[in-house]
């Protein structure tokens, strides 16, 4: 099945959009993460109810090879893994999700991220002592939004990363081969297909685009070096130079927020340079993540998307709460 409902049978003269602005990208992040765990099925389908444009799923491999749904390389944070499998854990005390079978990941429960200490990432959300919730598949997320989209007459996308493809390959896995592969099976292969592959790592882009041939748009995250997340080298590719080096290779990028605008020591919105680089270049610009619940002060998210849209420019935005976004147009 195609993710497009035009080939479920719904005429194109009923297909709905809703977004902010005309042309302005709402991305659920992880699903409607503000409302339900993150990557879960129930987040998933709560998000196309919202009206997004494209749906987030961060890939991850099993030890049988099986793609699941889950945004760390780990399973510690959202699951109970820990008490379900003791003595699992590798050298550093997690519990990867590559060492376990699909079938011993869909015994876990799911609840709301917790940090290290055991208290919840984001007090507030859903409460993390209801653990009702379990690991999807890859392909068990893309049938449930192409059965929305057909059942709906909607055409919400997806906007995949493949994680830490480096890590991956160190294991012994291609990871963006297996993604590239599954995505084709589901028909997402071409520009025209409602699919972004995402990376942060920018040799992994080249081997998407160069060696597996995909034809689908990708996006080169942007994040800070201290976060190793890759090679890459994100000071250059936040200059004239490095966005260059990207053109001919990315259709946009998807930087953090902080990159794009900052605040002075008044608490007044500083523009940066970044987003009108890259749209110099013909790049679009999806900056990641905007939370209700993670504002700076003085901001709300009414202001915040008013900011992004017409004075940061922002082509779309990764969100936890994309309910807030549609408000915003109001």
């Amino acid at each position: 099945m195609s993710g497009n409902p035009r080939r479920c049978g719904i005429s194109p003269d009923i297909l709905t959009t809703l977004k902010t602005e005309p042309g302005f990208v709402v991305i659920a992040h992880r699903g409607a993460s503000g409302y339900l765990p993150e990557h879960t099925l129930e987040g998933v389908a709560m998000a196309h109810a919202m009206g997004v444009d494209y749906i987030e799923q961060d890939a991850v491999l099993t030890r049988d090879g099986e793609l699941i749904v889950i945004h760390d390389l780990y399973l510690d944070a959202v699951s109970d893994v820990a008490q379900r499998f003791p003595g699992r854990q590798r050298e550093d005390g997690r519990h990867y999700a590559i060492d376990f079978t699909l079938d011993e990941i869909r015994s876990l429960r799911i609840h709301e991220r917790l940090k290290p200490d055991g208290l919840p990432e984001f007090p507030g959300r859903f409460p993390h002592q209801h653990a009702l919730f379990r690991i999807p598949t890859l392909a068990e997320e893309i049938a449930l939004i192409q059965g929305l989209n057909c059942s709906s007459g909607r055409d919400v996308g997806l906007y995949i990363e493949p994680k830490s493809p480096a890590w991956h390959s160190a294991e012994g896995r291609d990871i963006v081969g297996q993604v590239v592969t599954e995505l084709a099976r589901f028909g997402y292969r071409d520009r025209e297909d409602n699919a972004i592959l995402q990376s942060f790592d920018t040799h992994y882009i080249d081997y998407a685009r160069n060696q597996l041939k995909t034809g689908l748009r990708l996006v080169q995250l942007i994040g800070e070096n201290s976060w190793q997340e890759s090679d890459s080298d994100f000071d250059l590719l936040r200059t004239a130079k490095g966005l260059e080096s990207l053109a001919g290779l990315v259709d946009g990028i998807g930087p953090w927020l902080p990159q794009l605008v900052s605040f002075n020591q008044d608490g007044n919105p500083v523009v940066l340079e970044l987003c009108e680089l890259a749209h110099d270049l013909g790049l679009f610009v999806h900056g990641y993540t905007l939370r209700a619940d993670q504002l700076p002060g003085g901001i709300n998210m009414r202001s915040a998307v008013d900011l992004l849209i017409n004075r940061v420019g922002l082509d779309g935005v990764f969100t936890d709460h994309p309910d807030m976004l549609r408000e915003t147009s109001g």
